[in-house]
């Protein structure tokens, strides 16, 4: 029974799978972000042109 656990502890191989989804998670959030930012950015300058040319 203890090598069992023993061997369950020391198995890492989930470990993996799980670094990567948090990498994932961490790129998605700064993507979402950035084409938020970029997005309202964009709608301002192209309200103000907008209304100049009017």
């Amino acid at each position: 029974m203890t090598s069992i656990l023993r061997s369950l502890w020391n198995d890492d191989r989930g470990q993996d799978i799980a670094e990567y989804a948090v990498m994932l998670a961490v790129i998605l959030v700064i993507v979402v972000g950035t084409i938020r930012l970029v997005g309202t950015n964009a709608n301002n300058v192209f309200s103000s042109v907008s209304s100049s040319i009017q």
